[in-house]
């Protein structure tokens, strides 16, 4: 069961840090001005993408996709929170 437990906590630290890193992130960037190189090198990330994928079963259908942008503030946020997730759990 602890394994179970321990790949959970690494997802759930893996998706809050980047929640949290690029909201704060963004915000940041627009706070700068639109050709600062230090906007740039917060708002910019790199996209992962799955999908979409469609099935279609008749009588309904489903459109599934995912997307994921990292930034440098994200990969922070996923640190910060692994260090309170583990100063408090």
């Amino acid at each position: 069961m602890p394994a179970k437990r321990q790949i959970g906590m690494v997802a759930l630290v893996f998706f809050l840090g980047v929640v949290l890193g690029s909201v704060v992130g963004e915000l940041i960037g627009l706070l700068l001005p639109d050709d600062n190189v230090i906007r740039e090198l917060f708002v910019s990330g790199k996209e992962f993408r799955v999908g979409p994928a469609h099935l279609d079963l008749i009588v309904f259908t489903f459109t599934i996709g995912f997307t994921l942008k990292v930034n440098l503030v994200g990969v922070l946020g996923i640190i910060v929170v692994a260090f309170l997730l583990r100063m408090y759990c």
